[in-house]
């Protein structure tokens, strides 16, 4: 996959109006949870349709649940790919977590950091991937918790992405979080995370709870940190498409665009210092 300076933003439901009328140059490409939007008929469908033919769609999903202990949904994964090949999608991400059990949860829980989640997680993409008949992208995830772990989360990360043979969706945001909620250092996960094997990335706020735990919300603005994180990330791993993630207390666009474009900004002088020092 080649390695392009792009933004992108999640698009929600409420922004359709606006950016079937314009959608501002800033913008590259859109992302969307796929379980939003695969049912939609009427007005809403043939607005999406309009804009997945302005601009390049990622689509990053919520109920795969990859590491869950109940079996895949395959009906629900034959649904998906119908979708990305309706719209010419061909990125398809998801949490390196599990969602459901003996029901769905709605949440996403850790899966356990060991051995045999590894080659249980690893299996499960493999089934996923020749489904859809794409990669399966996975996503570094927050989390709170870690029970039964027989491993770091950095080892574990890599041990699945390494058994699966699969990429990563590198999210700044998550590893910021967690590395204040279980105190380690951010730069020195985000420098181990397999250069080779990142095919996008995400950026996000968060809510600061108290000063050593953090929730990950997507509805906040992007705190000094995690600005910093992105730039060591663009120096280590190079300039890839990035997605600034929004999901709660959405400004409107004008004030989007502000770190939309600060993302451009970055990117740009990563690509500058590149290029004199070649």
């Amino acid at each position: 996959m080649t390695h392009q300076a792009r933004v992108g933003l999640g698009l929600r439901r409420e922004m359709l109006d606006e950016f079937c009328t314009s959608v501002p140059d800033a913008i590259d490409f859109f992302e969307v949870a796929p379980e939003n939007w695969m049912t939609l008929g009427g007005k809403y469908g043939r607005q999406f349709s309009q804009l997945t033919e302005q601009r390049p769609f990622f689509c990053h999903g919520l109920s795969l649940s990859i590491g869950g202990p109940s079996p895949l949904d395959v009906e629900f994964v034959k649904n998906v790919k119908t979708f990305l090949d309706e719209h010419n999608i061909e990125l398809y991400s998801e949490h390196l977590s599990y969602c459901s059990g003996s029901g769905h949860m709605y949440d996403l829980m850790p899966i356990p950091f060991t051995q045999e989640a590894v080659k249980h997680v690893a299996q499960r993409i493999k089934l996923v991937e020749d489904i859809i008949e794409r990669p399966l992208i996975l996503e570094n995830v927050s989390f709170y918790a870690a029970p039964g772990a027989e491993m770091t989360e950095l080892e574990f990360v890599n041990a699945v992405l390494s058994e699966a043979d699969c990429k990563l969706l590198l999210d700044v945001n998550n590893i910021y979080v967690n590395s204040i909620n279980h105190q380690y250092d951010a730069n020195a996960f985000l420098r181990a995370m397999p250069t080779e094997r990142v095919a996008y990335l995400h950026i996000a706020g968060h809510y600061e709870e108290a000063e050593d735990i953090i929730v990950d919300t997507h509805g906040a603005d992007i705190v000094s940190p995690v600005w910093d994180l992105l730039k060591t990330c663009y120096e280590v791993h190079g300039v890839h498409s990035t997605l600034l993630e929004r999901d709660f207390n959405i400004p409107e666009t004008q004030v989007l665009l502000q770190e939309i474009d600060k993302i451009h900004q970055y990117q740009h002088l990563n690509q500058t210092r590149l290029s004199r020092s070649a």
